[in-house]
């Protein structure tokens, strides 16, 4: 998933701060907190890659740094193993996939360090994906086929389906107030996510595989968010798939509406394969 830097790019060359302020009548705290970013460089925190990155997920990770870098950008990237501490002077946080043993040990381990939590409390940003996303619920069930705590960042539990897989092609219509296009990504769990009332669905599921169904709970919902805590099962990696995503973590990050142009090209075309293998137009 790595990509090239563009002609001439380079990343000792950072863009001043300045052009990325709002005029002082525009300012305004449209998410509900105020910017936490240093002004040295956009501090990207990848949680337990170790554990957590089975399903290509890493590709998030590589995808929102060159979004920034893209935007001149100077970008930190810590990848925090399962036996180091989680910082907590992230901007971004990113959890991925996994299976559910690793999933078990990754919860627990989370528990115990409380570095992600007392992040979020600060105002950082978290990407969630598949097992990441029922991590940051209240609870799941691990491959004990017992109830494990998770860390309550949001206000949904998992339970395990009863029926086949949800696996393939998703495309489902994200919340408006996230200004965001179509999804599209792949879904591979069998997991039934419940949304409680702190939270909203990040989508809702529009075009699927023959077992697809984002969250699993019938509504048709995909994923929950509130404030700057993201969830969601869409793997592709999901960011790769849908760059606009890349671009609200980075909004949230530096506080603004708007970010300057940058080249889609190789995304738009990625995104047009994916959304045509549903059988819709792109």
């Amino acid at each position: 998933m790595s990509m090239p830097p563009p002609p001439g790019y380079d990343p000792r060359q950072q863009q001043h701060p300045q052009q990325y302020q709002q005029p002082p009548q525009q300012q305004q705290q449209q998410y509900g907190r105020p910017s936490r970013m240093s002004d040295s460089s956009l501090r990207l925190v990848w949680i337990y890659p170790d554990l957590l990155s089975t399903y290509g997920d890493r590709g998030n990770a590589l995808v929102l740094e060159r979004r920034a870098r893209q935007r001149g950008l100077a970008v930190s990237r810590i990848d925090v193993r399962s036996d180091q501490p989680v910082p907590t002077s992230g901007d971004i946080y990113l959890i991925g996939g996994g299976e559910d043993r690793p999933q078990r040990l990754a919860a627990e381990r989370l528990r115990q360090d409380s570095g992600l939590a007392r992040a979020v409390d600060n105002g950082a940003i978290v990407f969630s994906v598949c097992a990441g996303y029922q991590i940051l619920g209240h609870e799941f069930i691990n491959d004990l086929g017992q109830r494990e705590p998770g860390l309550g960042l949001l206000d949904v539990w998992s339970t395990r389906g009863e029926g086949a897989r949800s696996v393939g092609d998703v495309l489902a219509e994200p919340d408006p107030r996230l200004g965001l296009p179509t999804l599209t990504g792949f879904e591979n769990h069998q997991g039934v996510t419940h949304l409680g009332q702190g939270v909203s669905p990040l989508a809702t599921v529009t075009a699927g595989g023959p077992h697809g169904g984002g969250n699993g709970d019938g509504n048709g919902t995909e994923g929950a968010w509130r404030d700057t805590v993201f969830g969601t099962y869409l793997h592709g990696p999901v960011l790769a798939r849908n760059p606009a995503v890349a671009d609200l973590l980075i909004k949230l990050a530096l506080d603004v509406n708007a970010l300057p142009p940058a080249d889609t090209t190789w995304y738009d075309a990625l995104r047009a394969e994916r959304i045509a293998a549903t059988g819709q137009p792109a």
